[in-house]
């Protein structure tokens, strides 16, 4: 027993010496001390339009790639909230539609709802973790990854979400004290029946 231990540590740490990847090395460069793995940014942009662009900046973009059929201002549709737009687009081939949140002229949330005869939902999952690695959350709805500023979302149906978590949470935290205050003038008012 003894000896099938010693062999498999053997084996481990030469696998380990032969493995230069980066989640393999150490801050010392030093693979034979326990790995580190260096943060992965999650990427903020795709084929071009990138969270904080100026929505006449997407508006652009969207008009130059041929995977989206945007069709100008048709495709811009005003919120509920006066600081906030949409631009809803139809997609072609893997884009079945598109959608495009702005806040104060900055886009801050891109929604891909993807074709599933074109695309599954494990190929996306798949490359996604290739490229920046095993998601923070994972779960049968929706696998997460996250990083300071960005949150990227593979979610079932198959969409995937880019949000920027600056604005995002800013406008999270405006929703609660509005809502804080509601609760207060409710209270008052329960009080005075």
């Amino acid at each position: 027993l003894t000896l099938i231990c010693l062999t498999l540590s053997l084996a481990v740490a030469a696998a380990a010496a032969q493995d230069s990847s980066p989640a393999a090395m150490t801050l010392s460069g030093d693979p034979s001390v326990s790995p580190v793995e260096a943060p992965i940014a999650v990427p903020r942009a795709y084929r071009g339009i990138e969270l904080g662009m100026s929505m006449e900046a997407v508006k652009a973009a969207l008009a130059l790639d041929g995977l989206f059929a945007y069709r100008g201002d048709p495709d811009v549709s005003l919120l509920p909230r006066p600081s906030e737009t949409l631009i809803e687009v139809a997609g072609t081939s893997f884009i079945r539609r598109a959608f495009f949140q702005f806040h104060d002229d900055r886009l801050f949330v891109m929604i891909l709802s993807l074709n599933e005869r074109e695309i599954d939902h494990y190929s996306v999952f798949t490359s996604l973790s290739g490229k920046y690695g095993k998601p923070r959350v994972l779960s049968p709805s929706e696998s997460v990854w996250l990083d300071d500023a960005t949150r990227l979302t593979v979610e079932r149906p198959l969409a995937i979400k880019y949000v920027d978590l600056a604005v995002f949470d800013e406008l999270k935290a405006a929703g609660e004290a509005v809502r804080s205050y509601e609760d207060l003038l409710r209270a008052d008012f329960l009080g005075d029946l």
